[in-house]
């Protein structure tokens, strides 16, 4: 086994030894739900448990804080509970776990007897209040699925400038965020045509915020379906996560989970979008139904990268055939040229 990187263990002897003090100051650990899903052979449990002040933890799906009145950085300030043991109870049947170094919880379970649809499963992490995660279980009989980044795809945020990302994330209040028009109605939209299909919003944002995401994506009547963030914390070999890797990793994993689902690959030309679906194309031709990129304005992409437009990364030429691609806007110039694209096949 490799030898833990200096990042990785700085941080955990930082938490080692500021969960005992939260202790004796009457914190106490508690879970948090993500968003889960599957199909009619695993369900994936994805959570973290971490120390906070007392009350109820924020549900994925929590109507009972208003947590994009907050500002960005208390989302942040977290203790992580390294090596807790948890239980998943998934129908009637539990399921040993234990949260990794940082806290998070990926659980992949098997032989699960849940139908296709959502549905409910309980996490209980030692010493703390048992909590509810929603869970999607997808059809095997699904042949279509869409993936969307969340940055300047579904709300604004303009992530690549360092000092701006900064701002939106940390110092603005949640419900500062700008959604990107029509997108939602996009989405809704194919997914009509689609009954079952599953939607996954894939983003090198860090899981901190995903409650917060939740909240704004259904007040803005987005479809519902499981996130798949990162830590931006250290790793075992390295200071940061690459979020590159991670969109690419996370996609190779969705193919193999689902191999009988061809997708639709949304994201916007102010990050590597672009060439991580191209490229992902170009390695699955079959499983890419099209690849649909949002354009930033030439205001966004200046803030976003100094220049009214998009920056042309080395290699994002495509091969022929690879995938069809359209561009637009915003949802309403999209969706017409995706439903061309897509020509009615599943």
């Amino acid at each position: 086994m490799p030898d833990t990187h200096l990042a990785a263990a700085i941080e955990n002897g930082i938490n080692r030894r500021l969960v005992p003090i939260l202790r004796t100051r009457g914190w106490r650990p508690r879970t948090l739900s993500y968003i889960g899903y599957g199909n009619q052979d695993f369900v994936r449990i994805l959570g973290r448990v971490v120390m906070t002040r007392g009350g109820a933890p924020p549900a994925t799906g929590a109507a009972e804080e208003d947590l994009t009145s907050r500002r960005g950085w208390r989302s942040y300030v977290t203790a992580s509970v390294g090596y807790m043991p948890v239980t998943v109870r998934v129908g009637d049947r539990d399921y040993p776990g234990t949260a990794d170094r940082g806290g998070y919880l990926d659980l992949v379970v098997s032989e699960h007897g849940l139908s296709p649809g959502w549905h409910q499963v309980t996490i209980t992490a030692k010493s703390a209040e048992p909590v509810t995660e929603r869970v999607h279980v997808i059809d095997a009989g699904a042949r279509f699925g869409i993936v969307s980044d969340i940055d300047d795809t579904a709300l604004v945020t303009l992530v690549p400038r360092p000092f701006i990302a900064i701002w939106n994330t940390f110092i603005r209040h949640g419900n500062a965020r700008k959604v990107v028009p029509g997108m939602a109605a996009m989405y809704r939209d194919l997914l009509a045509d689609h009954p079952g299909a599953p939607m996954f919003y894939l983003s090198t944002g860090a899981w901190n915020i995903m409650p917060t995401l939740v909240q704004f994506l259904r007040g803005h009547r987005f479809p519902a379906g499981p996130m798949l963030m990162t830590d931006w914390g250290p790793t075992n070999s390295g200071w940061f996560r690459s979020g590159q890797e991670h969109k690419r990793h996370a996609l190779r994993r969705l193919a193999a989970e689902f191999p009988h689902i061809r997708w639709v690959l949304v994201g916007d030309d102010g990050q590597h979008d672009p060439y991580i679906y191209r490229e992902f194309a170009q390695e699955f031709p079959a499983r890419v139904a099209v690849i649909a990129i949002r354009e930033l304005t030439p205001g966004e992409q200046v803030l976003a990268h100094g220049t009214p437009v998009a920056v042309q990364e080395v290699g994002t030429a495509r091969r022929a055939g690879a995938a069809a691609e359209v561009s637009g806007g915003d949802g309403a110039s999209l969706a017409p040229k995706l439903k061309t694209a897509l020509g009615g096949r599943p």
